[in-house]
């Protein structure tokens, strides 16, 4: 955190640090609510803004790829499938847990909702499976993963350090014309969240390599400099920063 907000002193930085925790817990004990939340509930609990330009572009026949991290409640995101259309197919990423049992618990809380669960090496063949079919996808990425040095193929700045950063749904969403959205999540009070949907970019294809990419992190960075107390420091996004 010091690095990170190299602006704040020591002072500010232990009250995020103790903040960071408070919603730690909360986060645990939302994470295992959503197991017996009704859809009125969660509805009152995370709501989504701007989320009718978001629909649009899946009735404009258009795929969606949405630009999630580890930030806010990213779980009960799954419930944005109770909102747009029956006939749109909605999945989220997951990457392999260890632990088969807490995986299976995820992968039950994450679906109660409609939303598929997509385990990452299967994404591509997900997709194109649907895009074969001609059927619309929407589909949520948590995209602030820390590639390991092998597989590290791009470098950005991202809270003041040099990070490996994933590419992979930068490619997806170009190889499938997508519209590409950052959901911009704000902690409005304990258990209380807001999502908006903020259009990364009118024609995404367009874009030289890297710099949706780019877009995200940037975006990223503004939403956690508002409410730093609510990203996931202890996933240990830094540990391959040069």
């Amino acid at each position: 955190m010091t690095k990170s907000f190299p602006e704040k002193n020591i002072a500010n930085i232990i009250r995020i640090e103790k903040k960071f925790y408070r919603y730690f817990l909360d986060l645990f004990w939302e994470t295992c609510k959503i197991a017996t939340m009704s859809k009125e509930e969660i509805g009152r609990r995370m709501k989504f803004i701007n989320l009718e330009e978001f629909i649009k572009s899946n009735s404009d026949k258009k795929s969606v790829s949405v630009y999630l991290a580890h930030f806010g409640n990213w779980e009960w995101i799954s419930s944005l499938k109770l909102y747009i259309n029956a006939e749109v197919a909605g999945g989220q990423i997951y990457k392999e847990i260890r632990s088969k049992l807490f995986e299976k618990l995820m992968l039950e809380n994450r679906g109660r909702f409609g939303t598929e669960n997509i385990e990452m090496k299967e994404t591509l063949r997900w997709i194109n499976e649907r895009f074969q079919k001609q059927i619309v996808t929407s589909v949520g990425y948590i995209a602030d993963q820390s590639p390991s040095k092998k597989h590290a193929i791009h470098y950005l700045n991202f809270l003041n350090h040099n990070l490996p950063v994933f590419v992979g749904t930068e490619k997806i969403v170009k190889r499938y014309d997508m519209d590409a959205y950052y959901l911009d999540i704000r902690r409005v009070k304990r258990g209380y969240y807001e999502a908006t949907f903020v259009k990364m970019h009118e024609n995404p294809k367009s874009l030289p390599d890297f710099e949706l990419t780019a877009i995200y992190y940037k975006m990223l960075e503004e939403s956690i400099k508002k409410q730093p107390e609510i990203y996931l420091w202890t996933h240990n996004r830094f540990k391959h920063a040069k």
